[in-house]
């Protein structure tokens, strides 16, 4: 059961990849000429900045969901519980990059950074209950 914390793990590589990727391609007709409009201009300027921003925050709050995740595999700990919430962690993450990329909704934004948050601190919590239990 541990090792299934793995395929949550990947996925949120998978994410970070795809935006790596997305970010390129918005970048090529500044940085190669790629893609460039008939005037030069780059037809991803506007959205350029809120995927750079969003692959940023993939490497801020998601270090506490891998900490927890590798503490729950290195411990071998068996909660069905932690796959739930790893799993609604990476719908959340997936939802809070469509929202930050595709919208100016910062309360949106917020709440469903809720479901990073609250996923997260629950994988926290199995672990917790996992050692002090």
């Amino acid at each position: 059961m541990p090792q299934s914390l793995l395929l949550p793990m990947a996925a949120h590589v998978a994410l970070a990849t795809l935006l790596y990727a997305l970010l390129t391609v918005a970048r090529a007709p500044k940085i190669w000429g790629i893609g460039q409009r008939a005037d030069g201009s780059n037809p991803w300027a506007a959205i350029e900045p809120r995927i750079s921003a969003n692959l940023s925050n993939q490497f801020e709050w998601p270090l506490f969901f891998y900490a927890a995740c590798l503490l729950l595999i290195q411990g071998q700990v068996q909660n069905p519980a932690a796959l739930v919430l790893a799993w609604v962690f990476i719908g959340g993450r997936l939802i809070h990059s469509g929202v930050q990329i595709f919208t100016h909704n910062i309360r949106l934004r917020g709440l469903v950074f809720t479901i990073n948050f609250l996923a997260t601190l629950g994988l926290w919590g199995v672990l917790l209950q996992a050692h002090t239990g």
